[in-house]
């Protein structure tokens, strides 16, 4: 079956968008001919529809196994599907923990009839503790795992810092760091400052972001190796990382997009959904981020996907658990950022920005959104098992269309 895509508005890399249309056909999407007008089964309007390769998301959480009921593999995979993205880095910080081959494979054979490509971040410590090592070269030689880090934690001995950044050279691994000190955020629950003292909420310094990130840069000019910093957050944080990049360390970084969005202001009301980890910091903090993906700093946008249930997070904020949900509400927060930032970058950072830190080779996929289309993000609509967003119930802006993988053009929202 062929279907025409007319008047389809395709972004690409050289910072240019180019109106044309495309045919589907046998499995292959291509810029159609003027012999192939005529000769289609099917015809979209797709005026106002964007075109870009597949999206990419490197910081994804999973709920299955042991929390299946906030997010099972498969909400999960249609909660991707839906929201225009072809590939997904899961983190470990499921029960058990992601730490050994059957760990691994057990996601990986769950998740193979589905059309997303899952990609999986292994453990680092046992039950991510921070002391022993899991089985590294396991994981890597028999289930093809080149990402390691310890999730949603820090890796706060500097030790095990070292030797794992030594260990992964042996055959280029990456280690994905989320990095804060943990004793410097100990029962902080918002950022620290003037809003946090009005509330009487503790708070989490940017210090605990800022010396572990310049502790884990001077580990990294001792022993080389590959580092991706995670939901970097702070001034100083890009700043260090801007800088370790001109002197030539092998580090990348990305930031959840929902903190260029947001700031501690917004924690007025209590929301919890509205307290996440990394805490969203002042306006200047906010500019930063905002400055680091313009520069090339911050490599990548990632969804930071924290799917709770409602006992965990409706509650008093000081009890509630961190996290937001942040697929499907992500095309509708980069068209907030599109004037900001401008839809050519933007997409960058969620496809060839994600695809260069991957040490994994992709297949060809594409996203076709549609950034004007007006829904309403509730039980209807929602596909994850989870609803901890402050847009639930809200009507948004830009909707998926279709995803293009593996030779199947898929409806994302039907």
């Amino acid at each position: 079956m062929s279907i025409l895509f007319k008047d389809l508005r395709i972004i690409n890399q050289a910072g240019s968008e180019e109106l044309t249309d495309y045919v589907f056909e046998n499995g292959e999407l291509t810029p159609a001919s003027s012999s192939q007008k005529s000769q289609f089964d099917q015809e979209v309007d797709a005026s106002g529809w964007l075109l870009s390769e597949g999206w990419v998301d490197l910081r994804c959480g999973l709920g299955e196994p042991g929390h299946e009921y906030k997010e099972s593999i498969e909400s999960l995979a249609d909660s991707l599907l839906s929201s225009g993205f072809s590939a997904a880095v899961i983190l470990p910080n499921t029960d058990p923990v992601i730490q050994s081959k059957g760990d691994v494979d057990f996601v990986l054979n769950r998740s193979r009839k589905y059309t997303p490509e899952l990609f999986i971040q292994g453990a680092v410590t046992k039950d991510t503790d921070g002391e022993n090592f899991t089985e590294i070269l396991d994981m890597h030689h028999q289930s093809g795992v080149s990402i390691f880090g310890e999730g949603v934690k820090p890796l706060a001995n500097g030790d095990r810092y070292m030797k794992i950044l030594q260990y992964l050279q042996k055959f280029d691994g990456v280690l994905f760091d989320h990095a804060y000190d943990p004793l410097l955020a100990i029962f902080g629950h918002m950022h620290e400052g003037e809003n946090s003292t009005m509330l009487g909420v503790k708070g989490i310094p940017n210090l605990a972001e800022d010396v572990a990130i310049q502790r884990n840069l001077e580990i990294i000019r001792y022993t080389g190796g590959r580092v991706h910093f995670q939901t970097v957050n702070t001034a100083k944080g890009v700043n260090l990382i801007r800088e370790a990049k001109t002197e030539g360390l092998n580090v990348t970084a990305d930031v959840s997009i929902y903190q260029l969005l947001f700031s501690d202001g917004d924690l007025m009301d209590f929301d919890p959904n509205l307290k996440v980890l990394p805490p969203f910091r002042g306006d200047a903090d906010r500019m930063a981020l905002i400055e680091g993906i313009k520069d090339g700093t911050i490599d990548a946008l990632v969804s930071n996907h924290q799917p709770e249930d409602r006992d965990s997070k409706f509650m008093e904020f000081d009890l509630a658990n961190v996290g937001m949900v942040g697929l499907q509400t992500f095309l509708p927060a980069l068209v907030k950022l599109e004037n900001e930032l401008g839809w050519s970058l933007l997409i960058e950072k969620i496809t060839s920005g994600p695809k260069a830190i991957l040490p994994h080779k992709l297949n060809n996929s594409w996203t076709i959104f549609d950034p004007e289309k007006e829904w309403t993000y509730d039980e209807k609509s929602n596909k994850s098992l989870s609803s901890n967003s402050p847009w639930y119930g809200k009507k948004l802006k830009g909707q998926v269309k279709y995803v293009i993988q593996k030779g199947q053009l898929l409806e994302a929202n039907v």
